[in-house]
């Protein structure tokens, strides 16, 4: 049977659906906001996984239909998931994963399909209310509901569920996941803003959340659903006693070593003696049990240590940062470099600076037409960064998820393309890991970004925040180890400025947090970012002087788009001759707007003297070297600039009469006229005796525009087309192309995205 439930919700029409589509999944609900509809569907296998994890499969996909269009490419079917699918997918896997019971090891599977797409309201929350509404009226047991909504604030206004024509005046985005009171998930970005507007705009969306919930339970109301039954692996009290007197004061011991693979290895050592000591004395059903407590153990010890004496497993103090050095400049050909090593992790992180043919180019349902986005940071886990052997299998969704984290928090301090025209990439080869890579990346991403010369309106920096809570009492740990990460309950990653936050992630593996904590942990987590970044302004503290040598210049002009054609010429061949003659980079947009981009500023400037002989628009009172078209009775036709022939009159040959002109100039010479007249009509008028002396008056007249060089034109006196002139190189400047910005993706938006 259907049910249905409509609400206006953030000032537009919302549903929730269940029993009219996938009614043979375990649970299945469609929720739709303005035009955008979303069907999540759940399953549930009825044996328990072997697996030695709760296996929690979550699968977002955005169907093309959903917007009107056909798959792009050869192939006309939807494909591997985009960074974009992936990361929505990552958002409803870490809101939900916290509240499944411990201990519940069958397989789930969770199915969200983004079947409509208005192009206006994002999926991704939507998604996330749909699988909690699935999953609450399944057999699954499961501990919602919960709501996620994303947050803006335009014009200092708090927004709830902003479209996507709004989040680009946003100076904030960020999506939460919350249960009726607690905190799931946070994911986000921001242009600098502080701690107390992070905290509002938690308590905004916490406001929105308990709505939707109430919708939940509301229509959860008609419906009957009987949960499934399961059990636990329950250890035997004697197993666990026996366990914990052989090996609880050891492993105690064990953890207490500052080095990574020292702690891991004494951990081990004293897990595989007890096992063996034991095997021999337990009965053989008792056995399998052994390594569960030993985990508990190990669990326990870590956490009672903190909350009891106050010191972690590597010695330091709850707000201690680990120990921090930092080269710059390590790769030579690279445009800009940097090695950040925090105590065992460690970031190779190179920016390369390219040109608008660098962008990439991409096609969205949330788009009519493709964009482009001119920053990218990709992040790269190789399996040796961890001294681990394992498959590689392509990039892994949670190197997507933690390099569009370390993007988002570099991005709101890029310049703006029309200031800086190029498009960066930045690339982050991880090569030790401890806790936290992905902090290091912003913080490697940030000095080879300085390296580069790149002039970012701030450094950056970021730092993962953890917690060890237990019952009423708990410890908020300062960057994070991996130990701590894996025991600890919260890991919170929160980047930015010195004068505010440029993007935050929080996951939790307990069943939410008040914000009381969370604003704890914001205010500790700025004390451990300015202190890195101080460590990293005594490295680099801002850009370099110059570009590198192997890294393009850029300068760009403006012509009139009249002359596009002039400049492309049939079939691209002008075009492609000036790049071919100077070995420069040369594009032009439907505005108008040149780009030059060259490595060595001799080639640069040639081709801009090409191009602007070319586009120039003849001015008067300019002077010009032209070539001699024909001669008349009355005169002669002189090609000033290609394309462009102005008339030289008989009388304006000489101060003096002249009979013929034919006895001043002759068809192919090149002379010198001076632009006098540009009549109603365009039509122009050349002088060469306002160029001569008067008779009597000294010798010397106007100054001459040089030789052109062979058949090519030589620019005006006066200065080329508008925007002409190169600046210094690195203040290159040109406009940053259309792409979304920030909030889709691209350089300089108004509000992050995921």
């Amino acid at each position: 049977m259907m049910h249905r439930i409509e609400r206006t919700f953030a000032g537009r029409k919302l549903v929730i659906e269940t029993g009219r589509m996938a009614k043979q999944a375990a649970g299945s609900a469609l929720v739709q906001f303005g035009d955008t509809m979303v069907l999540a569907a759940v399953t549930v296998s009825d044996k328990k996984s072997p697996l030695p994890f709760f296996p929690l499969t979550v699968e977002y996909k955005e169907k093309t239909y959903a917007a009107g269009k056909i798959p792009g490419g050869f192939i006309k079917r939807e494909g591997r998931p985009r960074d974009e699918e992936i990361l929505s997918c990552r958002i409803i896997d870490r809101s939900i994963r916290p509240l499944f019971p411990e201990g519940f090891q069958n397989e789930v599977q969770v199915f969200i399909y983004v079947i409509s797409a208005d192009q206006e309201n994002d999926a991704d929350v939507l998604g996330l209310v749909a699988t909690s509404f699935a999953l609450s009226a399944s057999k699954i047991p499961w501990a919602g509901p919960i709501a996620g909504v994303r947050v803006g604030r335009v014009e200092n206004k708090w927004v709830l569920n902003p479209t996507f024509q709004a989040l680009e005046f946003s100076d904030m985005d960020l999506v939460v996941a919350g249960s009726q009171d607690s905190i799931m998930m946070v994911e986000g970005g921001a242009l600098e803003i502080g701690e107390d507007d992070v905290i509002k705009g938690l308590e905004i969306a916490q406001g929105g959340i308990r709505e939707l919930i109430a919708m939940q339970e509301e229509l959860l109301s008609k419906i009957t659903v009987e949960k499934m039954e399961w059990s636990k692996n329950e250890t035997p009290a004697d197993v666990q006693k026996i366990v914990t007197k052989a090996a609880k004061s050891k492993i105690e011991a064990a953890i207490n070593q500052k080095e990574k693979h020292t702690r891991i290895q004494a951990v081990e050592k004293v897990k595989d003696t007890v096992k063996e000591e034991l095997a021999a004395t337990l009965e053989p059903e008792q056995v399998p049990f052994i390594g569960a407590v030993l985990g508990d153990l190990e669990y326990a010890a870590l956490r009672e240590q903190v909350l009891d004496t106050g010191l972690r497993v590597d010695g330091r103090k709850p707000t201690e940062v680990r120990p921090i050095s930092i080269d710059t400049s390590v790769l030579p050909r690279a445009h800009g470099s940097a090695l950040f090593t925090r105590g065992q992790t460690q970031a190779l992180v190179a920016a390369t600076l390219g040109t608008g043919n660098d962008v990439q180019r991409m096609d969205s349902i949330d788009t009519a037409k493709e964009t482009t986005k001119a920053f990218m940071l990709h992040y790269n886990f190789p399996p040796f960064s961890t001294g681990e052997v394992r498959p590689m299998r392509g990039t892994s969704r949670r190197e997507i998820g933690h390099g569009n984290l370390a993007e988002r928090a570099i991005q709101g301090v890029l310049p703006p393309f029309e200031e800086f025209p190029y498009t960066i990439r930045i690339v982050s080869d991880v090569l030790e890991s401890n806790g936290s890579s992905s902090m290091a990346t912003v913080c490697g991403g940030s000095l080879s970004c300085f390296d580069a010369g790149i002039p970012l309106k701030g450094a950056v920096a970021g730092v993962a925040m953890g917690l060890i809570k237990e019952g009423k009492k708990y410890a908020i740990l300062t960057d994070i180890l991996g130990t701590e990460d894996h025991l600890g309950d919260m890991d919170f990653k929160v980047a930015g400025t010195k004068d505010g936050i440029t993007s935050i992630q929080m996951d939790i593996k307990i069943q939410g947090l008040d914000l009381k904590i969370m604003s704890e942990a914001l205010a500790q987590a700025k004390l451990g970012r300015l202190h890195i970044l101080g460590e990293m302004n005594k490295a680099l503290d801002t850009q370099r002087a110059e570009l590198s040598p192997w890294a393009p210049r850029i300068v760009t002009m403006n012509i009139n788009p009249e002359k596009i054609g002039d400049l492309i010429g049939p079939k691209g061949k002008t075009i492609r001759g000036i790049q071919d003659e100077t070995g420069a980079e040369v594009t032009v947009d439907d505005t108008g707007l040149v780009t030059i981009a060259a490595v060595g500023g001799e080639a640069m400037e040639r081709a801009r003297q090409m191009v602007a002989a070319i586009t120039a628009e003849p001015e008067v009172g300019l002077t010009y070297q032209g070539t001699v078209k024909s001669v008349t009775a009355f005169g002669a036709f002189i090609e000033i600039m290609p394309g462009t022939e102005a008339l030289l009159h008989v009388s304006e040959m000489r101060h003096t009469r002249v009979e013929k002109p034919e006895d001043v100039v002759k068809k192919g010479e090149v002379v010198t006229v001076k632009l006098v007249e540009r009549d109603e009509r365009g039509r122009l008028r050349l002088s060469m005796k306002a160029l001569l002396p008067k008779p009597g008056a000294p010798e010397g007249g106007a100054a001459t525009a040089p030789a052109p060089e062979g058949d090519a034109y030589a620019a005006p006196t006066a200065a080329p087309a508008e925007g002409g002139e190169a600046a210094p190189e690195h203040h290159e400047r040109k406009h940053r192309e259309g792409g979304d910005r920030g909030g889709r993706g691209g350089r300089g938006g108004r509000g992050p995205r995921k």
